[in-house]
């Protein structure tokens, strides 16, 4: 039986400072090794994708309200600050919550970035995929949108590139109007993003953010209006808390509202409150304010739960919706 050859081995390529280019899995490794990229420097790439990071805000300035934009929010947007200041020819850096024809980033004409959150990533770690959009979008033409690619496996995360003494405080708008310069007025706007402003503004679910509470957000919907309000509290600790006040009667936001259960989110857990259809958010700003006092009370305490607390607890357990 003949003896296989040995492979020949390729020369090794000049690389820019030392990087590996992201290939085909199945293409030579770029590193010169002579084995395929999955089998080389692309098994930290698999790893990466695979690899879910709960908590890809945790660190950031708002982290409850970057999971709020992201999974909640239809229309914001935040300033945003970087370490160091801006590069010489970008005046801004926002970040929305989605951006026509669901780009990543678009470069406007003038320079400015604008930083989608509510899209599809390559790897389990939405900081780094948005980091490395967002470093994309620096070097971008101007005029032009950012693709998506999939990301290296190794690369920044927001929490390198953010000014974390820069602030976050998000701006709800009732449409996408965001989308379009305001010198431009909508006139330059191509058909492609004004089918897709129209088809956004009319999705889009008119919500509010409190201002006497930190990430929460009122919603109207058809049947009945909501309350979501990320906390950053660790969750089993924020379900004893949910489950004492439950079990005393005093998790609701006042007449006709219900403590109905709760979302997982980006590590973080939401609690949802059903409001009767005509209470606004200016309603629920005090009933929230009170709330949150109970709450901090609540979860200060370390007793054991009681039968009735206990019950509670299993009731909003079974009534949780993992989001991401």
């Amino acid at each position: 039986m003949a003896k296989k050859r040995p492979a020949a081995k390729s020369a090794k390529p000049q690389l820019n400072n030392g990087e590996i280019p992201v290939v085909g899995a199945r293409e030579p490794c770029p590193c010169g090794s002579g084995r395929r990229y999955k089998a080389c420097h692309g098994a930290a790439a698999a790893h990466a994708v695979t690899e879910h990071v709960q908590r890809p805000f945790e660190g950031l300035p708002g982290e409850c309200d970057w999971v709020a934009l992201r999974e909640l929010v239809p229309a914001a947007t935040i300033p945003l600050s970087l370490k160091g200041g801006l590069p010489e020819g970008v005046p801004s850096v926002t970040l929305v919550t989605v951006l026509p024809m669901a780009w990543p980033a678009l470069r406007r004409e003038d320079g400015s970035v604008l930083l989608g959150l509510q899209n599809e990533t390559s790897t389990g770690d939405l900081s780094r995929d948005m980091a490395d959009t967002l470093e994309r979008a620096l070097v971008a033409e101007p005029g032009t949108p950012v693709a998506a690619r999939r990301v290296p496996a190794e690369g920044p995360r927001l929490q390198d590139l953010l000014d974390a003494d820069g602030g976050f405080e998000p701006v709800v708008h009732t449409g996408f109007e965001f989308w379009i310069p305001e010198s431009e007025g909508g006139q330059n706007a191509s058909p492609e993003i004004a089918a897709s402003l129209e088809r956004a503004n009319a999705a889009a679910i008119p919500t509010v953010k409190l201002t006497g509470v930190d990430a929460a957000y009122w919603c109207e919907t058809p049947d009945k209006n909501h309350l979501r309000w990320v906390m950053p509290h660790p969750e089993e600790k924020l379900l004893d808390a949910l489950a004492r006040l439950h079990a005393a009667g005093t998790s609701s936001l006042g007449e006709g509202t219900k403590l109905v259960g709760s979302f997982r989110a980006h590590g973080l857990m939401v609690p949802v409150w059903d409001l009767p259809t005509g209470v606004t958010a200016d309603d629920v700003e005090k009933p929230a304010a009170e709330l949150a006092e109970r709450l901090a009370k609540a979860l200060a305490t370390d007793a054991p739960l009681t039968t009735e607390e206990r019950r509670a607890r299993g009731g909003l357990t079974n009534r949780q919706v993992t989001l991401s």
